[in-house]
This record gives structure tokens, C-alpha cells and sequence, in this order.
């Protein structure tokens, strides 16, 4: 599985990013969260708002943070 944190590098993209790795972590999952900030990854996915969470290459969230349970809510589910 492949988990990417798209945004611009501000403080709340950050935030997403952190969150997301401390959920794959409490989920015991193996693999590195890649955080992107070249903002042409944003406008090749579609996505004109940040930050972005995607799995296998595909947007489950952009635009806002949830929380943690959340987060690993959305990657439980697309991980099947």
C-alpha cells in the first residue's frame, strides 16, 4: 500500500502528515508515509485543495484534517 500527504508544506499539511504516520504506525503497518510537495502532484490528481491524503494513488481526503480514529478508518478501508 502506498500512503501519500500532498500539500504545500504549511503547518496544517504537516499536521495531516504526522497524523497519518502515527495512525500507520498504531495500525502496524510497514511502509513509509511519502509527504509531496510539489504542488504539480496536487493539480495532476485533480485536487485544488490541500492537504491531501491518497492511498494507492487514489484522493480519500483533501482539504481538511480529521481526526486520528478517522484516519485510520479511511486507510482500513481502502486498504482492502
Amino acid at each position: 500500500m502506498k500512503i501519500q500527504v500532498l500539500g504545500s508544506g504549511c503547518p496544517t499539511c504537516k499536521n495531516l502528515y504526522e497524523l497519518t504516520t502515527k495512525a500507520t504506525q498504531e495500525l502496524g503497518l510497514d511502509g513509509e508515509v511519502e509527504y509531496i510537495t510539489d504542488i504539480t502532484k496536487l493539480v495532476e490528481m485533480g485536487v485544488m485543495t490541500s492537504p491531501v491524503l491518497a492511498i494507492d494513488g487514489k484522493v480519500a481526503l483533501s482539504g481538511y484534517i480529521p481526526d486520528i480514529e478517522k484516519i485510520k478508518e479511511i486507510i482500513k478501508e481502502l486498504a482492502t
